[in-house]
């Protein structure tokens, strides 16, 4: 289980926090850090316990224990309207019969800002996110991408000291999720407020994060900058859950020097041989590849300690332009190999289905991501 060290320069404390509902155990006993000025995204599947974590954050639910400290301050116990935090929901919660410009408005008004200060911090806020010349139109007069400027710059204007975004793309389409995600880190750069990120979407908290904390069940998977989350995950869950991965079950046969571990695994017709995992003799071991780090040959690779081979036949393949990805079965294994055309380096044409090919990966691309019985 993931447990951070706590120091001087954490802003944002989530230390042993935990929620029930009824039977379920929403958020299990979870500890975090996030630094001041982070962009940190909670990502994991639909009822993993993020959504509850944030809007615990908020204030609109209490943890059954633990304590949420913003600044060193302890805010467990305070209402929403008196934390350092603001909100960004996915469904905008823009009032539709005000403009724009009253929209970004209505929290200073509520605060009883002077007229100065809040004309001054509208026209800031529209200036940041782009939208000054949409300034008197309603919501409804606006495009979706647009309507989440307007949630994002009323979120701003306050200046919290923490802002929350709840999925807040998720209602967009593919090419316009794209295109904010661009926005928002292009914000984030320029107002240095903390962002905590909620959301299902790797492609968005890696894009978008500095680090990301993997939740599944309730708990804490692993956190990490999202290449190591990609590079080196610690368990199987964060490998399949952040891209895609093939699996391997084997068994630790020799411990070699420089820290590579020789493993065999049934069906493969020879050991492989990785570099990463502090194993024992015999132990069974869970391994990984990327699909992206099996490269493909119609004849034998050069054979060495380093060089990881095996056969199979192409079962599937499917073009995508960029690369072609290819279903092949080795023995009892269907394995996924993703190439570039110009990687494959078989021949001037790419295998047809039915073919057989030699898949190989070097020791250093392959991990070790669970150990049989550890702790």
């Amino acid at each position: 289980m993931y447990r951070p060290i706590l120091c001087m320069d954490d802003f944002l404390v989530i230390d042993h926090v935990s929620k029930t509902f009824g039977a379920q155990r929403a958020v299990d006993d979870v500890s975090l850090t996030v630094a001041q000025g982070e962009a940190f995204s909670l990502l994991g599947p639909s009822g993993c316990g993020k959504t509850t974590l944030l809007r615990m954050i908020a204030g609109f639910e209490r943890p059954d224990s633990g304590r949420i400290l913003v600044g060193g301050q302890d805010i467990t116990a305070l209402p929403p309207e008196l934390r350092p935090v603001n909100t960004v929901f996915q469904n905008y919660a823009l009032f539709p019969h005000l403009s724009v410009w009253d929209n970004i408005a209505f929290g200073l008004r509520m605060s009883r800002r002077p007229r100065e200060e809040i004309r001054s911090g509208v026209d800031r806020m529209l200036e940041l996110v782009r939208l000054s010349e949409h300034a008197r139109k309603r919501p409804t007069q606006l495009s979706g991408g647009q309507r989440q400027r307007v949630a994002i710059a009323r979120a701003l204007v306050n200046r919290p000291q923490v802002l929350l975004l709840d999925e807040p793309l998720a209602a967009l389409d593919l090419k316009l999720r794209q295109h904010m995600l661009m926005e928002l880190n292009a914000i984030h750069e320029q107002v240095g407020t903390t962002f905590i990120y909620v959301t299902h979407d790797q492609g968005e908290a890696m894009s978008l994060s500095d680090r990301i904390a993997v939740m599944n069940a309730g708990k804490v998977e692993q956190v990490d900058s999202p290449e190591h989350l990609y590079e080196a995950p610690r368990t199987s869950f964060v490998a399949s859950f952040i891209g895609d991965a093939n699996f391997f079950t084997g068994v630790a046969v020799e411990l070699q020097h420089e820290g590579y571990v020789r493993v065999l695994v049934d069906g493969l017709g020879s050991p492989l041989v990785l570099s990463n995992g502090a194993v024992s003799a015999n132990q069974t071991l869970r391994l990984m590849v990327r699909p992206e780090k099996i490269s493909l040959t119609l004849t034998r690779p050069p054979s060495g300690e380093r060089v990881n081979a095996f056969r199979g036949v192409v079962e599937d393949m499917a073009y995508f332009g960029s690369h072609t990805r290819y279903r092949i079965r080795a023995g009892e294994h269907s394995i996924l190999a993703q190439m570039q055309r110009s990687r494959f380096s078989g021949g001037d044409i790419d295998p047809a289905r039915g073919a057989e090919v030699w898949m190989s990966f070097h020791p250093d691309e392959g991990r070790v991501v669970r150990l049989e019985g550890a702790a």
